[in-house]
């Protein structure tokens, strides 16, 4: 077999079906809907998840947990990230936001352990987990909550 001589298979483009283009089509008239009835109507039949008048899944399913209206999102770094700024720098939730570390400040910066730091830094933040605190200062740098 060569490249001019592919086909597509037997079967594997089928045209759609138009459906009320006259009788002899078998889909004139009715166009396929049969007589009258909720499916024949326009914008008929029934939303999705109804199941005939019984009481839908989605209802009988117990409701579980709740939304706490108050949680605060943080923007997350790790301290390896932080690798990145010069000796000395003084980093604050603005710089990263400028130099792209995060994208979003939500309800501030968690700086959280994750990786090891090899420069003094000041780091400023909302928060800090206690194995990034311990990390920053045992480089030599300071943290210090905003």
């Amino acid at each position: 077999m060569k490249l001019h001589e592919l086909k597509a298979a037997e079967g594997s483009r089928k045209n759609r079906n138009r459906f009320g283009r006259g009788m002899s089509s078998g889909n004139g008239k009715t166009s396929g809907r049969g007589h009258k009835g909720q499916n024949s109507r326009s914008g008929g039949g029934v939303r999705p998840g109804f199941e005939g008048g019984q009481m839908p899944l989605f209802q009988r399913l117990p409701k579980r947990g709740f939304t706490n209206i108050n949680r605060k999102e943080y923007a997350i770094v790790n301290i390896e990230t932080l690798n990145r700024f010069e000796e000395g720098t003084d980093i604050t939730p603005e710089l990263l936001l400028e130099t792209g570390v995060v994208s979003k400040l939500n309800a501030g910066i968690k700086v959280l352990g994750n990786g090891a730091i090899e420069k003094k830094l000041t780091v400023k933040a909302h928060k800090f987990s206690a194995s990034a605190k311990e990390a920053i200062e045992a480089a030599g740098g300071k943290t210090e909550v905003i």
